[in-house]
């Protein structure tokens, strides 16, 4: 397997050591939340992610990075292993696709990397600014959340803060459009695509479109 498909070596390391994965898609499950920050004069200036990991990969990305022994994971135990993969994900566009106004954006360099552990799941928060601020006026924010290759599902959250608005002008409406498939277990998936092994999927870049099919929509309109 190729580790063309996202959270660069860790999510590779997961899927090559968890028995019964090798034959099947995703191998890594994310509960993503977002919020789109504006700026001086109704600009869209980047996007705030908030991404919660499986158990299993949360577990797997862990080992030994309780270097005090108490038992429990600390932000700053975790600030190494956040910065590594949000630096990492720039590779993949931070499987992010962002449209305002009808324009893609471009993203600069990722800040605020932040990981902390909730219960057996890792949550991985970064700030994810535009290179240059971008005009909505009346139009649309687009915000698009997947991984073209599926080796990484993302779903959104159920929780209520799922979609938010930091500094918006006032009208402005949240639209939230889930994936087709909320990352079904990787046999069922398969199961109603035959034919579709893991040759397929490794024969997959991040310009393929297959992972579209999969993507979280989060739509701003303004007044």
């Amino acid at each position: 397997m190729k580790p063309n498909a996202s959270l660069p070596l860790l999510a590779l390391a997961l899927a090559l050591a968890l028995p019964g994965t090798a034959q099947a898609h995703p191998h890594v499950w994310i509960t993503a939340k977002a919020q789109v920050a504006y700026g001086p004069g109704g600009r869209v200036t980047g996007i705030r992610h908030a991404w919660t990991f499986d158990a299993s990969y949360s577990a797997f990305v862990t080992q030994g990075l309780d270097t005090n022994g108490d038992g429990k994971l600390s932000p700053e135990e975790l600030a190494g292993l956040a910065t590594e993969n949000t630096t990492n994900l720039a590779e993949f566009g931070y499987f992010t696709k962002l449209k305002v106004a009808g324009k893609d954006q471009p993203f600069a360099e990722p800040a605020e990397p932040r990981m902390a552990m909730e219960g057996d799941k890792l949550t991985l928060s970064f700030l994810l600014p535009l290179k240059s601020p971008a005009a909505q006026g009346r139009g649309v924010a687009a915000l698009e959340v997947y991984d073209p290759t599926y080796f990484v599902a993302f779903s959104l959250s159920d929780a209520a803060d799922v979609a938010r608005l930091a500094d918006a002008p006032g009208g402005c409406a949240i639209t939230v459009t889930r994936a087709k498939s909320d990352a079904a277990p990787p046999a069922q998936a398969n199961a109603a695509k035959p034919g579709m092994s893991e040759a397929f999927f490794e024969a997959l870049t991040n310009a393929s479109t297959y992972g579209e099919q999969f993507a979280n929509r989060i739509l701003v309109a303004c007044p």
